[in-house]
């Protein structure tokens, strides 16, 4: 009777599942059947689908294994939807999402895709709602089910996008109370101390030239939060084969290769955002602005944002404005301000998923020509030898007479932008003389050394004249290059020499000798400083006085007005007080003494990593497992950056961003590559690959990567199709 009972059961559940619902679980059945994932023996996923959509299908089912809940993330946030889990202080993190686009504008950017582009973006949303129907034990924060329409809220992959720059805290004042509190991407916070840490990436291209086989390298040197990309290796019967880094969520590699070129993205100094003054007059019929002679209409739309009270929800109504330009995002006086930013979903998710599939350098070209990839720049190599730099690449063309740096005159016409420049108006930079290219987020002006682009041939809108020390470093190594290999790149990479301590670190040491009388609690540190060849290691106690050295002296030395970081470092050295000098060196040892008993401490007690949970915003304990690791933060001139950007209170210093995912390729006949990834792939803390790359992080022990099948099968932990049993 039991067993009826249990029959019966079932058969009253079976009929009351919907037609709809048992078709979509079919479609996605019959879809899973059409890829294989073969996990390698470091859990990276590799997937093979018939189609570019099956094998975006796998790709989102792998990551969702792998990272669910990153994946979800960085929908809830994208999407606006940040507050209904995080509370009233994420509300204008939500309201600027809607201010560029409400859902039904997404839903209708998604309708008029072209078709190929419509299936990836099914794709995605298959992918993702079949893991979650086959694992039934996760239990999403907000998002039971993905919809086709949301890569259009995430579809260029940087960190956070162009959007990201804009402060939800005006956006708040604005729209609603005044104490808005500033959302940071991905809930990173500063720790006030330790200043902001820098945030970039390198890229390095090496034509055949300069490498042992004659071959074009690529270096692929993202800096980012630790764990927001997977690595991932993608192929479909259509073409796809590419192999890099995918932000979590997003349906093609955003840093990587494939086996005829190679594309790394670097955060650029383009201006690409612009905020224009609207002269608004208030009518019975809302709100218009001035454009030359006309009385144009403010576009209003109502939106109702959910925030989370306690354990129910709100909600609250916002009346959005928008002119022609873009979104009202704050008021500077009476004057309400537009900012203009690039907004394309589907032009830029064409883009970020084409350049996966190239042949070569013309095809490459002819990709930048849909002008969406708006934050970054590009370094490029490929198989025919080529390497090339493109500084930007989407570029509003400006009226040079007005200064875009500062907010404009938005009743005058002639402050509008006027299309975009072509790709061949930006800065680029195709097979130099000198063999090498580089960017470290730094000036353009010095990519390629005497073959770089001149400044005077560009508007001054595109680009900052701006060193930083990663770029001297850079240099410096690349113009002494030569028969390069993959290890010797790998090397050049992690070179350990910090050139913004050869600057402030000699001032220091002159302004000991000067002084009289000496302070005998100096001398010894002032020894160790001497000695230093200024690298760094997990053995140096020179890297740790210089590191809070320059520390306490860039947060509390007096600084002429109007200096950038690296501007400061050279008048630490050169021109600063003497006395000063010698008072940030004392605050540097007290400061080591009282947090680990000596100021003779290496580097290596004070630089870990560790990783305790998966959870998205890290906790550190200072008496928990970690590992020493002998790189610093990019500020010093770390090509190898490793630093921290969150709120610790922690005594030791630990990596929250830096070298992530990192790749060196040479091409030729066949693709060769070797790659890094911090900690591992997976965010479980329960699978063997949650930190199985943490110890050959700090080593600096690469693995190769298996990039054709017959190598990926060699290294098979686990084949599978989505969905399968365990």
């Amino acid at each position: 009777m039991k067993y009826l009972s249990i029959l019966l059961l079932l058969l009253v559940i079976g009929c009351k599942q919907s037609p709809k619902v048992s078709e979509e679980v079919q479609h996605w059945q019959d879809q899973a059947e059409n890829i294989e994932i073969i996990r390698d023996n470091f859990g990276v996923p590799h997937i093979y689908g018939k189609t570019d959509a099956d094998a975006v299908f796998g790709l989102l089912y792998a990551q969702c294994e792998d990272d669910f809940n990153r994946v979800e993330q960085n929908y809830i946030w994208a999407t606006g939807r940040l507050a209904e889990v995080e509370g009233e202080n994420a509300l204008y993190s939500d309201l600027r999402a809607k201010l560029y686009m409400t859902e039904d504008e997404a839903i209708a950017n998604y309708e008029k895709s072209p078709e190929w582009l419509k299936k990836l973006c099914n794709a995605f949303a298959d992918g993702i709602n079949y893991y979650l129907f086959t694992h039934p034990e996760v239990t999403p924060r907000l998002l039971n089910r993905f919809e086709p329409w949301m890569p259009m809220y995430f579809s260029e992959g940087s960190i956070g996008g162009d959007i990201e720059g804009i402060s939800t805290k005006k956006i708040g004042a604005f729209y609603g109370k005044e104490n808005a509190t500033e959302k940071i991407a991905f809930n990173e916070t500063e720790e006030p101390f330790l200043e902001k840490e820098p945030a970039g990436s390198n890229g390095f291209a090496i034509s055949g030239k300069r490498t042992a086989s004659g071959k074009a390298m690529l270096l692929i040197n993202p800096h980012t939060s630790f764990f927001f990309r997977g690595e991932v290796h993608v192929v479909s019967e259509e073409g796809l084969n590419a192999y890099g880094a995918v932000t979590w969520g997003q349906f093609f590699v955003y840093q990587g290769f494939n086996e005829k070129t190679g594309w790394m993205h670097t955060s650029t100094y383009t201006d690409i955002k612009d905020e224009f003054l609207e002269d608004i007059t208030k009518t019975d019929n809302g709100y218009t602005y001035t454009y030359g002679d006309e009385q144009r209409p403010v576009k209003e739309l109502e939106v109702a944002l959910k925030y989370k009270v306690g354990d129910s929800l709100t909600e609250k109504k916002f009346n959005m404005f928008r002119t022609h330009r873009g979104p009202i995002t704050h008021a500077i006086d009476s004057n309400w301000v537009t900012t203009a930013i690039m907004w394309d979903p589907v032009k830029a998710l064409e883009q970020s998923f084409t350049r996966t599939k190239l042949n070569g350098h013309q095809e490459f070209r002819e990709m930048m020509n849909i002008r969406t990839n708006s934050s970054n720049n590009t370094v490029y190599a490929d198989a025919g030898g080529n390497i090339a730099y493109y500084h930007g690449n989407f570029i509003p063309k400006r009226n040079v007479k007005f200064d875009y740096t500062n907010p404009v005159d938005g009743s005058n016409p002639e402050t509008d932008w006027n299309g975009l420049h072509t790709v061949d108006e930006n800065i680029t930079v195709i097979n130099p003389e000198v063999g090498w290219i580089q960017n470290c987020n730094s000036t353009p002006f010095t990519s390629a050394g005497e073959n770089s682009p001149k400044q005077e041939d560009y508007p001054n809108y595109m680009s900052l004249d701006r060193e930083n020390f990663r770029g001297v470093h850079a240099i410096r190594l690349l113009e002494k290059s030569k028969d390069l290999t993959i290890d010797k790149l790998i090397t050049m990479a992690y070179d350990p020499y910090l050139p913004a301590f050869e600057i402030s670190i000699p001032g220091l040491i002159d302004a000991y000798d000067k002084s009289s009388p000496k302070d005998p609690e100096l001398k010894e540190a002032i020894d160790v400083l001497h000695k230093w060849d200024f690298s760094v290691s997990k053995e140096s106690v020179a890297m740790s006085l210089a590191h809070f050295y320059g520390q306490f002296y860039l947060r509390e030395g007096n600084f002429p007005n109007g200096l950038n970081e690296m501007e400061k470092v050279a008048f630490m050295g050169k021109k600063s007080p003497m006395a000063e000098r010698l008072t940030m060196l004392k605050k540097s040892i007290s400061h080591l003494t009282e947090d680990f008993g000596t100021w003779n401490t290496p580097w290596g007690e004070i630089s870990r990593y560790q990783r305790l949970t998966g959870a998205i915003e890290q906790k550190f304990d200072d008496n928990a497992p970690s590992i020493a690791v002998g790189l610093t933060t990019a500020r010093w001139g770390a090509l190898a950056a490793f630093g921290m950007r969150s709120k610790q209170k922690t005594k030791r210093i630990y990596g929250t961003r830096g070298n992530s995912f990192v790749a060196v390729v040479e091409f030729g006949d066949k693709v060769k590559a070797k790659s890094m990834l911090a900690g591992g792939q997976s965010g479980d803390p329960n699978s063997p690959h949650f930190d199985d790359q943490a110890q050959r992080y700090a080593d600096v022990e690469f693995k190769n990567v298996p990039y054709y099948r017959e190598d990926v099968e060699a290294r098979a932990e686990k084949t599978y199709h989505p969905g399968d049993k365990e």
